[in-house]
């Protein structure tokens, strides 16, 4: 594959704020679009070769054949986008993204990945354009990168879609509320003037809840003696994976399918995280079983304080789109820490 953009590339990421960014309408500023709920992704087409790079910078192209054929058939010969992959789901009578159809597609069988290519097909929604010919677009401003991706998916056909945007930040208010019940998870906000910066988060996002994906580094058995009590989660930065808190309600069905699911990931006793004793202990004890750092989940929760979460947080779903490492701190959206000063002088 001889690109301008050449795979891995870590996609440019978003930091949330708690409001979409106003701006004067002589001059805007921003370009909004709805925050996709899906599966990042980067297509890389050199002819008949096709990449879909995922955020870990894996490539996820034997999952979506589907997206491979439609990239090779309505593509420029030569071009990189950015965008999300979802699988589109019909539910009394509308159509909206279905997180847990993305997610079975992500299977080792052949045979399944072919069946479900044929039985819940992808689309994949272009956002952004990092190349296109022997060009490199990622030193252009967005709204240069915006018309070309808009002409690379002229004509590209239904499972290849554009991305809708705006600058009236009125409208993406709107957006905000009214596209919620499609399966979209908010709006994006990018500088129009910007640059593609891989790995960087120059982007903004809004988000209809707070939450975080989190590395599940251990567990506590329930206090009956059977199943989990709380799944323990762990956050990375520069020092490596820090706990931050727990999730704790499950049914008594779930509590058993998750003990059966990490009990075969447990750490050896040398393994132990932070000096924990890794064996069953009596209920109340506090202490927990490390497993390895392998899974990633997203969960829902209020505050953050002391680098913790302040409150037990609730278990959204799985995200085996997410390379634990890539669950840091940077991905929250209240600072961790803050002096009570600045909070009281509203400086």
């Amino acid at each position: 594959m001889d690109l301008p953009v050449a795979p891995p590339v870590a996609p440019m990421l978003a930091k949330a704020v708690t409001a979409v960014p106003d701006q004067p309408a002589d001059t805007p500023l921003w370009s909004y679009e709805p925050k996709w709920d899906g599966f990042r992704a980067l297509i890389f087409r050199d002819g008949d070769e096709v990449v879909i790079g995922s955020r870990s910078g894996k490539d996820l192209a034997r999952y979506f054949p589907e997206l491979v054929d439609a990239a090779r058939a309505g593509l420029p010969e030569r071009v990189v986008l950015d965008g999300e992959v979802g699988v589109p789901r019909q539910t009394d009578g509308l159509t909206r993204l279905d997180w847990d159809q993305l997610s079975a597609r992500i299977h080792p069988a052949a045979s399944r990945v072919a069946m479900l290519a044929q039985s819940t097909p992808a689309i994949f929604i272009g956002f952004d354009a990092l190349a296109l010919g022997d060009e490199d677009l990622t030193g252009r401003a967005f709204a240069d990168r915006r018309a070309a991706l808009a002409g690379a998916l002229d004509g590209a056909g239904r499972s290849l879609r554009l991305s809708r945007t705006t600058t009236d930040p009125a409208v993406a208010r709107e957006w905000f509320t009214a596209f919620e019940g499609a399966g979209l998870d908010g709006v994006v906000g990018k500088k129009l003037t910007g640059h593609y910066l891989p790995g960087k988060r120059e982007m903004v996002k809004i988000k209809h809840k707070r939450t975080a994906d989190c590395v599940v580094l251990g567990y506590r058995v329930h206090k009956s003696g059977t199943g989990l009590g709380s799944m323990l989660l762990g956050l990375y930065d520069d020092d490596g994976l820090h706990m931050v808190g727990g999730s704790s309600a499950f049914s008594d069905a779930k509590r058993v399918e998750l003990q059966q699911r990490f009990e075969p990931m447990r750490l050896d006793p040398e393994h132990t995280a932070a000096g924990e004793v890794n064996r069953w202990r009596p209920a109340g004890s506090g202490e927990w079983i490390p497993i390895r750092p392998e899974l990633v989940a997203e969960v829902a929760y209020d505050q953050m304080e002391n680098r913790r979460f302040r409150h037990t947080v609730k278990f959204v779903r799985w995200r085996p789109d997410r390379e634990p490492r890539s669950c840091g701190y940077d991905q929250l959206e209240v600072p961790l820490t803050y002096d009570l000063h600045d909070v009281l002088e509203g400086r």
